[in-house]
């Protein structure tokens, strides 16, 4: 389901644009009251979507397969766990637009976040269920666990902070790898963008000045970012010897890599522009290039000037 999961997060980010506030430090606008229209306008539109996707889902993805009774399918050692770190992030972001909804009709704050934070997590749930009900797939345990993560550590933070010191942030650059099973990894670039775990990374990017006090001199938008990807991969559990024609394909060792860089927090950069606010925080998720570290289990440790 990884193509799934990284195109509901691409498809939330229209919503989070047109979410963000003037305080791009905070999830959305607290108004300070409970308006009973902007409530009411918020929980059918999350009902509208809830069941649409729903249905669309069901429509493109598993009418054509059999049913099943509910099962559990182990799929933990996939992709290196790559796919386990796409659902993670779908799941906070997709929180992130509940809050900032709820904040903006007038919930409690804490209504606000709990309710609000769990709307990935719930979303993602209905997906397991559907996987569990289905012949071939199957609920996983390991998908359900990430997106409890996604959503616990956005709820946590507002809850603690009342703001996001640690953002789940996402990074992508085309492998040599899609080429030799496009019909997996994907033929174009757009395709190998949700496909091709090979090239992509995800980051736990942290705000250092937000630890360090208002009286240090780090810059507000200044990030220290932990990134993890995997490489190497031609298959899910394994690699492949050969195309869908019977070409050999070269055996690449599956390797985990593990990153160290800076990143820019665009959230946090104010500006006297409005809509270069609003870019800022709609994009705020994508990891801007920097000079990165990267250990590889198998290549050992380098250097990029610029990393993607």
């Amino acid at each position: 389901m990884h193509k799934l999961t990284i195109s509901i997060l691409l498809f939330s980010m229209p919503i989070l644009l047109l979410a963000q506030e003037k305080d791009t430090l905070s999830l959305g606008i607290q108004n300070g009251f409970f308006n009973s229209k902007r409530t009411a306008s918020v929980v059918g539109i999350e009902i509208i979507g809830y069941t649409g996707a729903m249905v669309m889902l069901n429509n493109l993805w598993y009418k054509d397969y059999p049913r099943s009774s509910f099962h559990w399918f182990d799929d933990n050692q996939q992709w290196l766990q790559m796919d386990k770190m796409g659902h993670a992030m779908t799941s906070y972001y997709i929180g992130v637009v509940g809050i900032r909804a709820l904040r903006w009709s007038g919930l409690s704050e804490r209504k606000s976040v709990i309710y609000g934070g769990i709307l990935g997590l719930s979303f993602l749930t209905s997906i397991e269920v559907l996987d569990g009900l289905s012949a071939e797939w199957g609920a996983s345990s390991g998908d359900m666990l990430a997106n409890i993560s996604g959503a616990g550590l956005l709820i946590a933070q507002e809850l603690l902070w009342k703001e996001q010191r640690m953002m789940l942030k996402f990074s992508v650059h085309n492998s040599l790898y899609a080429q030799y099973r496009p019909n997996v990894l994907g033929e174009s670039w757009n395709e190998r963008l949700l496909k091709d775990y090979n090239g992509q990374t995800y980051w736990l990017s942290i705000n250092l000045k937000s630890f360090g006090g208002k009286e240090s001199y780090v810059p507000s938008w200044l990030n220290l970012a932990f990134g993890y990807s995997a490489d190497g991969m031609t298959g899910g559990s394994q690699n492949y010897l050969y195309d869908n024609d019977e070409n050999p394909i070269p055996e690449f060792e599956r390797q985990r890599q593990f990153f160290l860089s800076l990143d820019i927090d665009l959230t946090r950069i104010k500006t006297k522009s409005t809509f270069v606010n609003t870019l800022f925080g709609a994009f705020g998720f994508i990891k801007i290039p920097m000079p990165t570290y990267e250990y590889g289990t198998k290549s050992g440790l380098k250097g990029h000037f610029l990393y993607f």
